[in-house]
């Protein structure tokens, strides 16, 4: 008998063509595709759990997701000893080949790692990274993956109210409304606006984030940067715990999530 063995994937996508991570009804997601990739591959019926979800148009350098495999089918998969007893097997290389070759482009796996059974993609993470790209002059190969400003802000006194947020953990005012959710607590361990050489890029950790949380807090930082708000005005929207008193969700175009942290060991696998 064959028992079913738990595989974490890593994956980047680019998010623009999609609605999220997550299937939805009546709209293209990543999961879906994910999904319907992995079952023809594997030959049995796979759902991925992935490590969060990402809203339509942002997109993932590192995402995670995991997925178990029983031993049936597929020629991809090693049916263990003749006890019966040891868990059913993949051949990475050859899944990770085969699932490429079935995805879209903007959609690339990079890895099949196999994983205690009870892992889990998304509530054994320990970390989540974003970045938030903007650009100042017209480019045409950052379009879609960077937002474009005319007028440069204030990066001082953005970072001095991004290091004043990192004093809190209640975060309501930057979650999207009505999202069922246990809490809104969430401990940001870094919050930093960096230029770079096109623009600005803003670095953001933390051990878990809120529907919409990160482009609320840009669009926020943003009314700080253009010196309509001082910095410590965002002491006064935290502690409100009022969507409506923070700034607009800017564009999902320029949100990557970057690193996902686990606090076990997920090396690439070597041929």
């Amino acid at each position: 008998m064959n028992i079913n063995q738990r595989y974490f994937i890593e994956l980047a996508y680019n998010g623009t063509a999609y609605h999220g991570w997550q299937v939805q009804q009546n709209a293209v997601s990543v999961q879906e595709l994910l999904n319907k990739a992995l079952s023809t591959i594997l030959r049995q019926p796979i759902e991925a759990t992935g490590c969060g979800r990402t809203d339509t148009g942002v997109h993932a350098k590192e995402f995670f997701a995991h997925f178990d495999v029983g031993g049936n089918g597929s020629s991809f998969i090693d049916h263990g000893k003749a006890d019966g007893y040891e868990p059913s097997t993949i051949n990475h290389e050859q899944v990770v080949r085969g699932l490429n070759a079935l995805l879209p482009y903007d959609i690339a796996i990079k890895n099949v790692i196999p994983v205690h059974a009870d892992a889990h993609a998304r509530f054994d993470a320990t970390a989540r990274s974003y970045q938030y790209h903007i650009h100042f002059n017209k480019d045409p190969f950052l379009h879609g993956y960077s937002w474009q400003l005319r007028d440069v802000p204030n990066l001082d006194l953005m970072n001095q109210a991004a290091a004043i947020m990192m004093e809190y953990i209640d975060f309501s005012c930057f979650s999207k409304s009505n999202t069922q959710v246990k809490t809104n607590n969430c401990k940001i361990t870094r919050a930093e606006w960096v230029k770079t050489d096109n623009g600005i890029v803003f670095h953001i950790t933390a051990d878990r984030f809120l529907r919409n949380m990160v482009r609320a807090i840009v669009g926020t930082l943003m009314m700080i940067g253009r010196e309509e708000l001082k910095p410590e005005a965002i002491r006064e929207i935290i502690e409100s715990k009022n969507r409506s008193n923070a700034g607009t969700s800017v564009p999902a175009c320029g949100l990557y999530l970057t690193e996902v942290k686990y606090p076990y060991s997920l090396s690439p696998l070597t041929p």
